[in-house]
């Protein structure tokens, strides 16, 4: 069983969420990497852009798949790690940690009700594995 980090929330799209404050860095987890494969380019939004929760906010190309990233939360993007565009490696090898992608300042806490603890989204991936 692959263990992720317990200090995020997880959506059912595979996006995880470190709250900090009014605060959302937002990524794609460990298992979502591991099902894409190597990636080969990722498209995020500039900042300032307007999030709303449920709704695209990028795209993920790997070798396998193209696959639109799902905003698990409404607000206004303060920040973009332009570092994982040099260094797209690192969605792979350190998705939950220098692999973050955007930071949104949270319009609604009460969105955050809708993401998935630890154990939650650990029992959704088995789930969904025996689904597919």
């Amino acid at each position: 069983m692959k263990l992720f980090p317990d200090d995020l929330l997880y959506s059912r799209e595979h996006v995880w969420v470190r709250v900090e404050g009014d605060l959302a860095t937002i990524g794609i987890t460990d298992h979502a990497q591991e099902k894409l494969g190597e990636i080969i380019s990722l498209d995020l939004p500039e900042v300032d852009a307007y999030l709303e929760k449920d709704e695209p906010f990028g795209r993920i190309e790997s070798a396998k798949a193209v696959i639109e990233l799902i905003s698990p939360v409404s607000g206004v993007i303060i920040s973009v790690n332009e570092d994982i565009t040099d260094e797209i490696g690192v969605l792979n090898s350190d998705p939950h940690d220098t692999g973050w992608m955007i930071i949104v300042g949270i319009e609604d806490p009460a969105e955050l009700d809708d993401l998935l603890e630890v154990g939650d989204y650990q029992e959704f991936v088995i789930r969904e594995a025996e689904v597919d």
